[in-house]
């Protein structure tokens, strides 16, 4: 009697605590999947009754989700055969929400039922936990996402690039059909399509904003997101339907692009099913159209910075040709020969394999070759006569005129060589320096030869111009006194490939 008041005691204990258990606690018999208890927990997990759930033997596989059957199904046979399992997996209740739930079962040593241990186990709700875990995992691959297009934002300047990277990081990470970016044209006051992905047709390609003319672009002159939940609604009054054909779209946002406080365009996000988005979708589109101003601004600040280089180098060569032009003005029986040496020692330079970044320093320098004479008084300059020791001694110095001239100026450093060492020789005769072999700038070596060949070529008042024959027959005679061997060989080719010359 005592031994069974004991018992009694102890089920009830062992009930009270079941029962007040947050987690389910199941004992069945793994033969027939008969549930033999199952505490009051399960009620809340699986939206069912007890009765229900006693009643049907299958009705906890009847909950859980197709895809994740076959979880539950190998872990019935582990536990048929007295093996520990431990599985989560998703039920979907009787009033359509989806829960995940975690299962332990373990055999119960001395229980059996026909000869087969019984099985006990503890379940849990665990979506909250699945649910932060996905939301995590969603932070992870958007911050992945921002770091992305940052970098292409740091390694490119070229806006379509950096827009298609970006729309596509869109369409993932907010899990929408189809988004575009639209420019401001700040002359004609419109937007302007600049980059789209998602779309079935590129009819969108021709589309325009205009700012200020409809309700959707003062929103965007207002700076202000706009939402359309469905479309379709909108028929005949949402101008930007016209180029969205047949793309079916219900849902629509659009974000203006604003960085620096100034307008640079706007993001366009469309989908086909209605979106009903939570504060961090929300917060994390925000902050996709942020980054996008920012290199859209990056970006036309580069192309603004690139606009004024080319329209400063422009303006630089121009002040060089005039000083050239000056120069054959003064010098009338040169005229025209510093542009000819010019063209010729650029396409003698790049059969010398020069870096394409010299050039513009070669081209400089055989422009201003002669800007030294600026300073040789005209008296000796342009006098007719065979000129005196004394006068060609004042002659000589034009070099370093030329390096006192330009040498102040940064941009010119580079372009010195020619003016500064085109008299030099290869056996170190020549002059300013008397530099010799390869002490001589290689850009001076070059131009040498070439002018050389184009003052003799060419006819002044005091003598015709040089056949070629006997011109290319000094030069070869030159070769290793006055002149680079190694260039010499290069330009006797040159001559020999180029019947213009």
């Amino acid at each position: 009697m005592l031994a069974s008041e004991q018992l009694r005691a102890s089920e009830a204990r062992f009930r009270q605590l079941a029962e007040n258990l947050e987690e389910v606690f199941w004992v069945s018999d793994p033969q027939t999947h008969r549930e033999l208890y199952i505490s009051p927990a399960a009620e809340r997990i699986w939206g069912r009754s007890l009765e229900e759930l006693y009643q049907t033997t299958d009705a906890f596989l009847e909950s859980v989700l197709p895809e994740d059957k076959h979880l539950v199904m190998a872990a019935l046979e582990k536990q048929a055969e007295g093996e520990r399992t431990d599985i989560e997996y998703r039920i979907l209740r009787p009033d359509g929400s989806l829960r995940w739930v975690w299962d332990r079962a373990f055999p119960i040593q001395g229980e059996e039922v026909d000869g087969a241990k019984l099985v006990a186990g503890l379940a849990a709700d665990i979506t909250e936990r699945k649910d932060a875990e996905v939301r995590i995992q969603q932070q992870v691959q958007r911050l992945s996402a921002l770091n992305s297009i940052d970098n292409v934002i740091s390694a490119s300047m070229d806006i379509g690039l950096t827009l298609n990277v970006f729309l596509t990081e869109v369409l993932l990470q907010l899990k929408v059909d189809a988004a575009d970016v639209h420019l401001l044209n700040p002359f004609m006051q419109t937007l302007e399509f600049a980059a789209g992905q998602g779309f079935h047709s590129n009819a969108i390609q021709n589309s325009k904003i205009e700012l200020g003319d409809t309700t959707f672009g003062r929103s965007v002159l207002e700076r202000r997101m706009a939402h359309i939940p469905d479309l379709s609604a909108l028929e005949g009054r949402f101008m930007r339907l016209q180029y969205l054909g047949s793309e079916n779209f219900i849902a629509y946002y659009s974000l203006p692009l604003v960085a620096k406080g100034q307008l640079k365009g706007v993001l366009e996000i469309f989908h086909r099913q209605p979106l009903n988005p939570d504060p961090e979708w929300l917060d994390y589109l925000n902050t996709l159209a942020a980054q996008a101003a920012i290199a859209i601004d990056n970006a036309q600040l580069f192309e603004e910075m690139q606009q004024s280089n080319l329209e400063l180098s422009m303006a630089y060569d121009a002040t060089i040709a005039g000083w050239s032009r000056a120069m054959d003005l003064r010098d009338k029986e040169t005229e025209g020969h510093t542009q000819r040496v010019t063209q010729l020692t650029l396409r003698l330079a790049g059969r010398m394999d020069i870096p394409k970044q010299d050039l513009i320093h070669i081209r400089r320098g055989a422009l201003l070759h002669d800007i030294g004479k600026l300073g040789v008084p005209d008296q000796i300059l342009l006098k007719p006569d065979k000129l005196t020791d004394e006068e060609w001694e004042h002659m000589r110095r034009h070099p370093t005129y030329a390096y006192e001239m330009l040498n102040t100026i940064n941009y010119l450093k580079p372009a010195l060589d020619i003016p500064y060492c085109h008299h030099e020789k290869w056996d170190g005769s020549g002059y300013p320096q008397g530099m010799k072999g390869e002490q001589i700038p290689l850009a001076a070596r070059i131009f040498a030869i070439v002018d050389v060949w184009d003052a003799l070529h060419s006819d002044r008042p005091y003598r015709p111009g040089w056949p070629k024959q006997k011109i290319r027959e000094l030069i070869v005679e030159q070769s290793g006194k006055h002149f680079d061997p190694r260039v010499v060989e290069a330009f006797l080719r040159m001559l020999d490939e180029s019947p213009d010359l």
